[in-house]
């Protein structure tokens, strides 16, 4: 047991984690968040001290809130992409947990279950569940998967020998009318679903308050990506991806309030001319795949002392948030569905075909942020980021935009060799 913190493993025991392999597991991320959070970063905000303790204590207090909930009742669900609208999970007292995976210590319990090309992505939350090595994983009472790719469509029928699972159809042409009318169909049979699993009715007052919350919980992180267009920068890349991916899985009222005293020291920190990195320095956006934790690969290798990341167009993201609702105005629960029908289809993902929007909101956030540069972050494997990646990269060079391609997995194999490449890159931009 780390000193200073609870006794976690009769918890862990009696939820059926594999102790040794979980060990081995927490046993590497202090030692790699130091060296990723703590001991490259300089004056960072004071309210950052928060998600250093949700990543000091990962798969402690949560898990116990959990617990507590489960035991009162409630229904952990695990979800793996942010369409499924975390809305109607907490709409049914429901509690969303995101369970990507973000390192490739899982591998060994999928590799032999997926193809070898398999997305780094897949293959880590995979392994977490079916090798009992999450206690998010075992916590759920249910895993909802979507169609947003072909890849997990396979996965979640691994996945459902080990696990409870339901699979939301997500539409591939979103332009098209018959597409919205599909959405608006899954998000009612997934209401269904989540009636049966919860034993309860869902109710527009109950469906529309939680809008609400999430709707604010939204508008605090678009707060900290605003922030993030002054300069200097008040906060790094590092810092508010991380703010991003504990949100997929913490309290949404306890993250209402973090984010919201991190938003009132970053408006201080503007004020005062403070900021992460000098005044003048390089600017990046990276756009591409999601970054689940512990995936900091690639904003540890960009950011320096003059260099920083100012915006994510990603899951993990700009995409979390970009698409909010401008009024609630719905008094039923039909009208209230389709609202947030509309919300997430306003999402430019890549598993969408034709997908313009999500190019036209690449050279937005180059504009409005005022950005030097943009790396195209593509897992590999992920066939339908990478067709982007390479087209947006032609597109992005013939308006003068200086771009780069990267294309990697969880491990740390190339670093030196993606050190060198993104070191060229950013000294282009001098």
């Amino acid at each position: 047991m780390t000193e200073g913190k609870p006794d976690w493993y009769p918890m862990w025991e009696e939820i059926g984690i594999d102790i040794q392999k979980h060990d081995q597991l927490l046993a590497v991320l202090p030692t790699i968040y130091k060296e990723i959070y703590i001991d490259p970063q300089k004056n960072r905000p004071k309210a950052m001290s928060f998600w250093d303790f949700v990543v000091g204590d990962i798969h402690g207090i949560r898990i116990s809130e959990l617990k507590e909930a489960k035991d009162q009742g409630k229904k952990i669900v695990g979800t793996f992409c942010l369409y499924v609208p975390d809305e109607i999970l907490f709409a049914l007292d429901c509690i969303g947990i995101g369970l990507c995976g973000g390192t490739n210590f899982s591998n060994y319990a999928s590799d032999e279950l997926l193809p070898a090309n398999t997305c780094a992505l897949i293959k880590s939350a995979l392994g977490f569940g079916i090798g009992n090595i999450c206690p998010y994983f075992a916590m759920a009472d249910l895993l909802i998967g979507e169609t947003t790719c072909d890849g997990k469509k396979k996965a979640w029928e691994v996945l459902e020998k080990y696990k409870p699972m339901y699979v939301m159809e997500t539409p591939q042409c979103k332009t098209r009318e018959q597409a919205r009318e599909l959405f608006i169909a899954e998000l009612k049979a997934l209401i269904i679903r989540l009636e049966e699993l919860t034993n309860k009715k869902l109710t527009a007052e109950k469906l529309k308050a939680s809008m609400e919350k999430i709707a604010k919980k939204h508008e605090l992180m678009a707060k900290v990506y605003e922030l993030r267009k002054n300069d200097p920068v008040p906060i790094s890349g590092k810092d508010a991806l991380l703010m991003s991916q504990v949100a997929f899985y913490d309290d949404p009222d306890r993250e209402i309030q973090m984010i919201s005293k991190l938003v009132d020291e970053l408006e201080q920190r503007v004020k005062e001319g403070v900021g992460v990195a000098k005044k003048g320095s390089k600017r990046i956006i990276v756009s591409g795949t999601p970054m689940a934790v512990p995936n900091w690969k690639i904003h540890h290798l960009v950011e320096r002392e003059d260099v920083v990341i100012v915006g994510e167009e990603t899951c993990t993201g700009t995409r979390y948030f970009q698409s909010r609702f401008d009024k609630i105005e719905g008094n039923t629960i039909d009208k209230l569905v389709e609202i947030i029908a509309d919300r997430y289809l306003g999402i430019n993902c890549a598993c969408f075909t034709p997908n313009d929007a999500r190019l036209e909101d690449i050279k937005q956030l180059v504009k409005t942020y005022n950005a030097d540069g943009v790396i195209l972050y593509t897992l590999s494997f992920c066939q339908p980021y990478e067709f982007e990646a390479i087209n947006y990269r032609k597109e992005l060079k013939e308006l003068g935009i200086p771009v780069i391609n990267i294309t990697t997995d969880y491990s740390s194999e190339d670093n030196s060799q993606l050190k060198t490449r993104i070191d060229a890159f950013l000294e282009m931009l001098k």
